[in-house]
């Protein structure tokens, strides 16, 4: 089997570990920024006379964390289909050579 087929399988995995990287980096809200937000929200309340709520902030939290693992979700499946196809095209190769 030629090494250019290795390097396309390894330049997949490369890029899918890379763009999961990218997508974990820029989701929305990150874990050092949720504090911030936290306090962003009671302000926000407060200066809007309304009723901080626990349940109404953990409403907010949980729709960003749920666009951001849509994101993640979908760079995972394109990794998955990425590499899968990368590596049955190695296999191909491999039982072409063998056979």
């Amino acid at each position: 089997m030629n090494n250019s087929e290795y390097n396309k399988a390894e330049n997949a995995v490369d890029n899918t570990e890379n763009s999961l990287k990218n997508t974990a980096e820029n989701a929305k809200w990150k874990v050092e920024e949720l504090a911030d937000r936290a306090k962003d929200y009671i302000n926000e309340k407060r200066n809007n006379d309304e009723e901080a709520q626990h349940e109404d902030w953990l409403d907010r939290a949980k729709n960003n964390v749920s666009d951001a693992w849509d994101t993640v979700k979908d760079k995972a499946n394109d990794a998955w289909e990425k590499t899968k196809d990368a590596g049955e095209d190695v296999k191909a190769e491999w039982n072409k050579k063998t056979n």
